[in-house]
């Protein structure tokens, strides 16, 4: 699908975190000639009819362990957007029903095709991509956390072992423990109940929001 297309593809973007959303909702904002953003659900279900749900699982369930069913309403397909490429949870994801997966490596044109090509019903699956934009924004980002940092400790305030954490994000138990290390220095912490408040009051509690956008609207408008 090209920009002369009828109309621009519908999109709800998903994330338990509300800047999680509005990052990525900022970086589509560009193409509105191809991408309408009619929704933005930070711990909501989706409630509008759209062609395309965009699920961020920064802090998220991921591979078969998305409720793809649920997220999928009136035949909406759904894109899955990670910085976790691993290819056995790209396979179980696509297994559970989604529709592609895709890289925050790529660019935002990148994308906004990648979008369009689930929409047109093929199945988009991540490429050795270079990376390109930083996408969006996430909790902590404003004192120095990585992406991956303040994942693991998105899911530490949301009560996670680091054996719970290894298994959600599918990285290995050490390297769990080497993002806690790293971020602990960050934030000042020296054990998990310093972490967790420092997180609470730093954004790292999921939000309940659901904003919906009039057809064409600017999302940070």
């Amino acid at each position: 699908m090209s920009s002369s297309a009828v109309r621009p593809v519908r999109v709800a973007i998903v994330n338990d975190y509300e800047i999680v959303v509005a990052g990525v909702a900022a970086v589509l904002a560009p193409y509105q000639d191809r991408i309408d953003i009619i929704e933005l659900d930070s711990g909501t279900p989706v409630a509008s009819d759209v062609d395309v749900i965009l699920y961020d699982t920064f802090g998220q369930a991921q591979g078969d362990a998305v409720d793809v069913a649920s997220l999928a309403r009136n035949s909406a397909r759904v894109l899955i957007f990670s910085w976790n490429v691993e290819p056995a949870l790209v396979e179980k994801a696509l297994a559970a029903g989604a529709d592609g997966y895709v890289s925050k490596g790529l660019t935002s044109e990148g994308l906004v095709e990648a979008i369009e090509q689930v929409h047109a019903g093929e199945t988009v699956v991540p490429t050795p991509d270079t990376i390109g934009d930083r996408f969006g924004r996430w909790p902590g980002e404003e004192h120095g956390l990585s992406p991956r940092e303040a994942e693991v400790l998105a899911l530490i305030c949301q009560g996670l072992s680091n054996q719970d954490i290894g298994q959600r994000a599918f990285i290995g138990v050490n390297t769990v423990k080497t993002y806690v290390r790293t971020l602990y220095q960050k934030i000042g912490a020296t054990n998990r109940a310093q972490a967790v408040l420092w997180g609470v009051a730093h954004g790292f509690q999921p939000d309940r929001v659901r904003r919906t956008l009039d057809e064409g609207a600017h999302p940070n408008g």
